[in-house]
């Protein structure tokens, strides 16, 4: 099983949706792990209600810092927005996704992330794969 992170500045929206694709599409291949870099402290209900929509319960979830995700080695982190703010995490392979934040996105476009997000997931298992 291979690790992979997943970051977001709140760890409310894009970073969770990650962990959930990645626990739909590669369950029995990499264990998914999401934080965020200012975590709000909760899941946006769009984004529940946005996987709900897929048959994904998101309130098993919860907001976390970075201070609160295991001290290994991840295969990939990849982050969504935080730049900067995002401290040194140990990774084989890092990538930026480069997502608008769907906070404050009506639910039509906040799906159009959402399944960005999805795209992106599915692609990331397939190189996790090869690697």
């Amino acid at each position: 099983m291979k690790n992979i992170l997943f970051v977001c500045v709140e760890n409310s929206n894009r970073s969770q949706m990650a962990q959930a694709f990645a626990n739909i599409h590669g369950q029995d291949k990499v264990t998914a792990y999401s934080s965020g870099s200012k975590p709000s402290g909760k899941i946006n209900p769009k984004a529940i209600e946005a996987m709900k929509e897929l048959g994904y319960d998101l309130t098993t979830h919860s907001s976390k810092s970075l201070d609160e995700i295991p001290d290994i080695e991840y295969e990939y982190a990849i982050t969504m927005g935080c730049g900067d703010e995002c401290p040194f995490i140990k990774a084989h392979h890092r990538e930026d996704w480069q997502l608008p934040d769907p906070r404050n996105m009506e639910m039509e476009e906040f799906k159009k992330v959402r399944n960005e997000i999805e795209h992106r997931v599915v692609d990331l298992l397939k190189k996790v794969n090869y690697d």
